[in-house]
């Protein structure tokens, strides 16, 4: 029987205000840009924004002061609580910006940032702030190597019971044996990468004609989307505002780098390249986008919708790419999609949006390991079926090592693939029960949940509010990967009977 307690409440409200500190100055970074580019009222819109989130962290961290270890109980349902909080306070600058048709708009942009999944509901967007639109992309990145792994690597000190905390935002894995080592790594190498992406982004802008200055804030923003499979971009034609082929190919090599386990990066950058082939991740990826690849080209070739082999890896190959990173980056129009694309493709972008990239990495969706557990399981019966009975077959998978399949590697996968598919068509039904299209629905809910950011027109401001409330809930659960929201909703209900 679960039991709570004031002990726990207090526990976790005081680990919340601590972050909520750390996240403050999160929040305050803009104000820099803002300095930069000489915008004045985004800056009080920072400001204001992050003196609350002080406020706010200095209170609970004072009236609900804790030294206790945070034990599972209370580690799970805390990250939940960090992610929704850090929605409402990111939601306040970009509010006041006046770009967002309520605030409800603006919680929406916020959790679509930090849970990297890109659908946004900006007004005006080409005429975004510098400030604001620096934040859009900020959010992604930090919600991206996770909140929790940011207080982690840069703020929190020897804070009791982190792991729990680590596992909350959907990490389970190691890099080193000291969870703050192995943030403190998962940081390390993002901004290092965005040294080197921005440059490589920031050089192709200028060589096509971009100002300078121009050129480096696109590809901090474009960078800092890409890496982590988010899909946000400065402009409302995203990656199609560029209309360059090696700004596409440049981005290209990001999403596949943000979809990379953290793990496989530290393998490949101590000297293991050979990993890249033999892991199971990368294998099932290379696999799976090949079959849908095969999928949305059939479907293309159908209707005959472009002209060459060119246009058609420009435009299929980009956009499934996008879809199967979790990205979201889009070198063509949502009106495209509805109005050329035939199903067959779009079924293609469906099922690769559903699958994602690997665990531990910034992408979303069910994740190659447990389709690569999932299926070695199905072999590994049929196996057992065609070998005499007296015959010992052990089945094994490569990831990062050999690793013996057991029950509760195959029972996790399919456990966190069910709930996956549920949610899928959970927030389909809800769209359809408000007048959408059943395919459509599907696409803009697997597109939420998997955190990719795609879309086919469901997502405006004109929606209902009842399907952006379940739109900011599915990303904010796909993002956490169900378990820590289970956690969270047994959490109250033990509460509440007082139990």
């Amino acid at each position: 029987m679960i039991k709570t307690s004031i002990r726990d409440i207090k526990v976790i409200g005081y680990y919340l205000g601590k972050i909520i500190l750390d996240f403050g100055f999160i929040v305050f970074l803009p104000v820099i840009i803002g300095i930069i580019f000489k915008e004045k009222e985004p800056i009080w819109d920072f400001l204001l924004a992050s003196g609350l989130c002080f406020v706010l962290g200095a209170l609970l961290t004072i009236f609900l002061k804790s030294e206790r270890e945070i034990n599972w109980r209370q580690g799970l349902p805390l990250v939940c609580l960090v992610w929704l909080v850090a929605m409402f306070l990111s939601a306040l600058p970009l509010y006041l910006s006046k770009h967002y048709a309520s605030y409800l708009d603006a919680c929406f942009e916020a959790m679509s940032g930090l849970a990297t999944t890109g659908l946004t509901l900006t007004l005006d967007l080409d005429h975004l702030s510098f400030t604001h639109n620096f934040f859009r992309h900020l959010l992604m990145f930090v919600g991206g190597q996770g909140i929790i792994v940011v207080a982690l690597s840069f703020l929190m000190r020897g804070a009791p019971g982190i792991f729990k905390m680590y596992v909350g935002e959907a990490r389970e894995e190691k890099i080193f044996p000291n969870v703050i080592s192995t943030a403190r790594f998962i940081w390390l190498v993002s901004l290092v990468y965005l040294i080197l992406g921005s440059t490589a982004l920031a050089i192709i802008g200028v060589c096509e004609g971009m100002k300078l200055s121009n050129a480096l804030f696109n590809s901090i923003c474009i960078f800092m989307a890409g890496f982590d499979t988010g899909g946000f971009t400065p402009y409302s034609q995203n990656i199609g505002y560029y209309h360059s082929i090696f700004y596409e190919l440049a981005t290209l090599n990001i999403m596949f780098l943000g979809t990379l386990n953290f793990k496989l990066h530290y393998a490949v950058l101590s000297g293991n390249r050979k990993e890249i082939f033999k892991n199971i991740e990368t294998v099932t990826f290379f696999i799976t986008l090949m079959f849908t690849f095969f999928i949305v080209m059939l479907g293309l070739r159908q209707n005959k919708i472009y002209s060459s082999a060119i246009v058609y890896l420009r435009t299929g190959f980009y956009q499934l790419v996008s879809a199967h990173t979790g990205t979201g980056f889009s070198n063509i129009y949502s009106l495209q999609l509805i109005k050329e694309w035939p199903v067959m493709a779009w079924l293609g972008l469906i099922i690769a949006m559903g699958l994602g990239g690997a665990v531990c990495s910034t992408t979303g969706g069910i994740k190659t390991l447990r389709i690569g557990i999932i299926f070695k399981s199905i072999c590994q019966d049929i196996r057992k079926i065609l070998i005499p009975e007296s015959a010992v077959s052990v089945g094994k998978f490569h990831h990062l090592q050999e690793i013996i399949l057991d029950s509760k590697h195959v029972y996790s996968a399919f456990m966190i693939t069910l709930f996956y598919i549920l949610i899928y068509f959970f927030g389909a039904l809800v769209a359809v029960g408000l007048g959408y299209p059943f395919l459509e629905s599907l696409f803009e809910s697997v597109s939420a949940t998997a955190n990719v950011g795609l879309s086919c027109g469901i997502t405006q401001v004109g929606m209902p509010a009842i399907l952006k409330v379940t739109y900011i809930l599915q990303m904010w659960a796909g993002r956490l990967e169900f378990i820590a929201v289970f956690a969270l909703i047994g959490f109250f209900i033990a509460l509440l009977k007082e139990k």
